[in-house]
């Protein structure tokens, strides 16, 4: 059975390889809550899905309209199963690891090569200008 919403073939294909099937997905819509005001309080726009075998759910309350939170809401499914399934070989962590690491602080031995690189080139700079008398 095909999912209820048309999501890019590489979530689809995704999916497939997690074996996330649409039939093991339970879907509700819901009141959303936070600001918003009376609309907010009126509609149903936020998406609640459960993967029965695994127990994950998710809910999606980023937009206005219902289709685009269901369509997110799914992209959030297969993404938390990949995670769950894959731990660290996931896409999503290994993004996260990718930036934990480029903020990370550089050990001394490096930043002091980068330091006297930095002098070296402002000497370079310094010495370009035209002679003063």
């Amino acid at each position: 059975m095909d999912f209820p919403v048309e999501l890019p073939e590489e979530w689809l294909q995704k999916a497939a390889n997690l074996k996330v099937f649409a039939e093991d997905i339970e879907e509700k819509f819901v009141r959303g809550s936070g600001s918003g005001g009376q609309k907010m309080n009126k509609t149903s726009s936020c998406v609640w899905l459960k993967h029965l075998p695994s127990g994950l759910d998710v809910k999606c309350q980023e937009f206005r309209e219902r289709e685009l939170n269901r369509l997110r809401a799914y992209k959030l499914l297969i993404g938390k199963m990949e995670d769950k399934k894959l731990g660290k070989a996931s896409a999503r962590a290994q993004k996260a690891f990718k930036l934990r690491k480029q903020k990370m602080r550089r050990n001394r031995k490096s930043k002091e090569k980068m330091l006297q690189a930095k002098a070296h080139r402002s000497d370079v700079k310094q010495n370009r200008s035209k002679p003063q008398f």
